[in-house]
């Protein structure tokens, strides 16, 4: 296990140095970031200053050194609107996120399972065909038109549920969110079903081919010969053993998710982090945008590596030191 976790984190290292390289080299082709910083009264002489100041006019190479030496002592660069460290706008926003990622992707176990159960023992049932169509349509409707519809049927049409905005707030042991009132609830039902439309047709394919993939397995079979309960089979064997890629695919998933956020979060004007990438994009604000293309290639990382213990400990049979792991 120590084995694994070194290489994994000598991989994590090599990949995280790759996007950060990918990131900054993006910068220069993303438009002027003094077009916001400053009005049209500026002399050409003093953007020029501004330029040299801000290390704008730096060659290529001699910004990156900068920028990584800052970055490994946790100094990701500093928003040109924002005024402030760009990992503390991203971490100030992250809690909306994360609420968001949170709902959705307890959407996507409640339903999923059950359902991709269902269709695996009930194969040829009318409610198998409805759920399969289901999933067929979910994954052909993109995300943004999924939460339109949703926005209009739910508050525009029926009134039910507020449209936008994260609602109302409590801190908590210091952690400020919505899912500790009535209204903040409210206002993250919407987001999380539209955000969970993504994954959940998804997870109930795949939750069900591993279902029937598992109960045609030989030791199902014995368990049946044996003369076991009906639940027991389906339950503590087929169940048991179909979570495992489940959980290695969810856990890549849910990090996936996090960047999945932008057009949820714009539609419903969501105050998260994706939300915040896309003001950034469009007011040209390049330290927060590569902070924000580093932090979420980190969430990717930490996650992939974080599933990979996580099946190694749940299936014993998997040798994590194995050559080529």
């Amino acid at each position: 296990m120590f084995t694994f976790l070194v290489k994994r984190l000598y991989q994590a290292v090599i990949v995280m140095f790759v996007i950060s390289l990918v990131a900054f080299s993006i910068q220069d082709n993303l438009g002027d970031p003094l077009r916001e910083m400053v009005g049209q009264g500026v002399s050409e002489a003093q953007r020029e200053a501004l330029r040299d100041q801000l290390g704008l006019n730096d060659p290529f190479l001699v910004k990156y050194k900068r920028f990584l030496g800052n970055a490994v002592q946790g100094d990701w660069g500093r928003s040109f609107i924002f005024k402030k460290p760009a990992l503390e706008v991203i971490l100030a926003k992250l809690p909306a996120t994360l609420e968001l990622v949170f709902g959705a992707t307890l959407i996507i176990v409640l339903v999923s399972i059950p359902l991709g159960v269902y269709s695996a023992i009930h194969p040829r049932s009318w409610l198998t065909k409805c759920i399969m169509g289901f999933s067929i349509i979910g994954i052909s409707v993109p995300v943004f038109l999924t939460a339109i519809l949703l926005m209009y049927v739910f508050s525009v049409q029926l009134g039910w549920l507020p449209s936008y905005g994260r609602g109302e707030t409590l801190n908590l042991l210091g952690w400020e969110s919505g899912l500790f009132t009535l209204d903040g609830l409210k206002h993250l039902l919407l987001p999380s079903v539209a955000l969970s439309s993504i994954m959940l047709p998804l997870f109930i394919r795949l939750v069900r081919s591993e279902m029937l993939e598992v109960l045609s397995a030989e030791y199902v079979k014995f368990a049946w010969a044996k003369g076991l309960y009906k639940n027991q089979v389906l339950y503590r064997h087929a169940l048991k053993n179909t979570m495992l890629p489940v959980i290695t695919v969810g856990g890549v998933q849910v990090g996936t998710m996090v960047a999945y956020t932008i057009l949820t979060e714009t539609v419903f004007q969501w105050p998260g982090t994706g939300f915040l990438f896309l003001e950034a994009i469009n007011r040209v604000d390049t330290p927060l945008i590569t902070a924000y293309v580093i932090f979420v290639g980190l969430i990717f990382v930490v996650t992939n590596t974080l599933v990979d213990l996580l099946y190694g400990l749940i299936n014993p049979t998997v040798n994590l030191t194995a050559k080529g792991a």
